[in-house]
C-alpha cells in the first residue's frame, strides 16, 4: 500500500512512518517545513508540504494514496475539521484512514486512586466534559465505514520507549520545577500502557486486515503514577511526593495535571488480538526501564502539549 501520514513530525507519526516502510509499504509524510521534508527523504519516503489544517482535500488529493494515517496532534475542534474534510473527499473510495485518538478519552477523575474499571473496544462509557468532543470525532471516523470509506480508529493508552513517552518528560519536569518528583494523591492511579514499536506494528496490521468501522486499543501492562514517580526519583537521588489537584494544574497543565495525573485509564484490547493478531511483544512491556533512561534528566524546558489551548 501507499500510505499518506500526518503527524510524522511527532513522536507518534514518526515512528509508524519508519515501521510502515519497513513493513514494505511506501509512505509519504505531510509536513510544514522543508527541513523536516528533506530529512524524510532522504529515509525513503515522498513529501507533501502544507498545513493539515488548510490543506485542500479533494478525491484527486488522495488519488495516489491507498490509506491515510492521521497521527497529528491539534485541538480538537482543528482536529474535526480537517478529518471531516479527509472523509469527505474519501467518501465511496474504498480507501483505509486510520484516526489516532487515546484512552485520556475514557479516564475517571479519581484523584489519584486506583478504580477497578477497565475497558475493552466494545464496551460504553461516559467521557468527561474536557474530552468529550473527541469521542464524537471517533464517531463520525466509525461511521464514514457507511460511506464506502475503511476508516477504523486507534485509541493508544500511555506510549513510551526510545525516550520519548511524555508522562516520563513531565514526571522529570516537575522534579526540574519543585525539587521532587510529583503524584497526585495516593498516586494509585494509572494508565494501561504500550511501546511505541508495538503500536506502530499495530497501525501496519490494521492497514493490511482492520475491519472498517472498527476501534483498536492496545494493552502491555500497568504502572501506577506513584510507582513510576519514586523510580525517578531513586533514579535521580530525592524525594517523590503527593501534590493536590491545584498544584498539577500548576506544575503540568490544565490538562494534563486534572485530567491524565489524576485520573485512571485501564484498557483491554480483546478486538485488537482477535481481528488483528497484534500482541504485546514480550520484551517491550516494562515501562519503569524508560523511566530510567538518561535523556530525560538532560531536557530543560516543557512545551505544552500541542492539543492544550494557549492562556
Amino acid at each position: 500500500m501507499h500510505i499518506l501520514v500526518f503527524g510524522a513530525s511527532g513522536y507518534i507519526g514518526g515512528h509508524a512512518a519508519r515501521a510502515l516502510v519497513s513493513a514494505g509499504h511506501g509512505v509519504t509524510v505531510a509536513v510544514r517545513q522543508e527541513a523536516a521534508a528533506a530529512a524524510f527523504r532522504a529515509a525513503g519516503m515522498g513529501t507533501i508540504l502544507g498545513d493539515a489544517r488548510s490543506m485542500a482535500y479533494t478525491p484527486e488529493f488522495f488519488a495516489p494514496f491507498d490509506g491515510v494515517l492521521w497521527a497529528a496532534q491539534l485541538m480538537l475542534e482543528e482536529e474535526e475539521a480537517a478529518c471531516s474534510a479527509m472523509l469527505r473527499a474519501l467518501a465511496k473510495s474504498g480507501k483505509a484512514f486510520i484516526f489516532t485518538s487515546g484512552t485520556s478519552l475514557i479516564s475517571q477523575p479519581t484523584n489519584g486512586e486506583w478504580s477497578e474499571d477497565s475497558f475493552s473496544e466494545y464496551d460504553d462509557f461516559l467521557p468527561r466534559r474536557q474530552v468529550a468532543p473527541r469521542r464524537a470525532i471517533e464517531t463520525m471516523v466509525r461511521v464514514a465505514a457507511h460511506y464506502g470509506v475503511r476508516a477504523m480508529v486507534v485509541r493508544p493508552p500511555l506510549i513510551w520507549g526510545h525516550g520519548g513517552c511524555r508522562i516520563v518528560e513531565d514526571l522529570y519536569h516537575s522534579a526540574r520545577k519543585t525539587g521532587a518528583v510529583c503524584y497526585v494523591g495516593n498516586g494509585l492511579n494509572l494508565y494501561t500502557h504500550v511501546h511505541v514499536d508495538d503500536l506502530s506494528a499495530l497501525y501496519a496490521l490494521a492497514f493490511e486486515k482492520g475491519v472498517a468501522g472498527a476501534l483498536y486499543h492496545l494493552a502491555a501492562g500497568e504502572v501506577n503514577f506513584r510507582t513510576m514517580a519514586e523510580t525517578i526519583a531513586r533514579h535521580l537521588g530525592i524525594s517523590a511526593r503527593s501534590v493536590t489537584i491545584e498544584e498539577a494544574a500548576d506544575i503540568w497543565d490544565p490538562f494534563m495535571g486534572p485530567i491524565v495525573f489524576s485520573g485512571c485509564s485501564r484498557t483491554r484490547a480483546p478486538r485488537s488480538r482477535m481481528e488483528l493478531g497484534w500482541r504485546a511483544s514480550a520484551d517491550k512491556r516494562d515501562l519503569l526501564e524508560e523511566c530510567v533512561v538518561p535523556s530525560y534528566a538532560l531536557a530543560q524546558d516543557r512545551a505544552p502539549p500541542s492539543w492544550v489551548r494557549k492562556s
